[in-house]
């Protein structure tokens, strides 16, 4: 049977602000902030299935997903990052938060392999925005989204 649950909105800041600070750690503080992003985004997603269902989609723009792609990847931070370097980091970041948002739900589920693009992303309408945090890191908006199916009937 497959759980509609979701989770907690300050359960996902938590996750999203300790991957930020194991991974990411600059001593520059995360903050909860602003919502609006560019056209040219860049967005990772991946999937769970299994008991618990969503889609997780991280978003920001390119600016922002060049500098984590340099931390994780540990570029110098003048370099241009190449398409697959990007892909590399961001489809990475998306794992990490969408594995420890998933151990917070029922269970058993597994991820997807990630979904690495730039531009706008959109679900299909069988799925449900429950959840969106947006938070601010190095003065550049991060959106975090969650979406799951809806219930059979319509209802969500």
């Amino acid at each position: 049977m497959i759980t509609v649950d979701q989770p907690a909105v300050q359960d996902v800041y938590s996750v999203v602000e300790e991957v930020w600070n194991t991974f990411l750690g600059d001593g520059v503080p995360i903050l909860p902030g602003a919502r609006d992003l560019p056209d040219d985004a860049w967005y990772s997603a991946i999937t769970v299935t299994g008991e618990w269902e969503a889609l997780i989609l991280i978003a920001m723009p390119l600016a922002l997903a060049g500098r984590i792609t340099t931390t994780m990847l540990g570029l110098p931070e003048d370099d241009e990052c190449s398409t697959e370097d990007l892909t590399d980091a961001l489809g990475e970041l998306v794992n990490i938060v969408g594995g420890n948002i998933k151990s917070l739900m029922p269970g058993p589920s597994t991820l997807s392999l990630p979904l690495v693009a730039q531009g706008a992303v959109t679900t299909t309408s069988d799925l449900v925005e429950v959840c969106e945090v947006g938070v601010v890191w190095h003065d550049e908006p991060v959106l975090i989204t969650i979406s799951v199916p809806k219930l059979a009937g319509g209802a969500s």
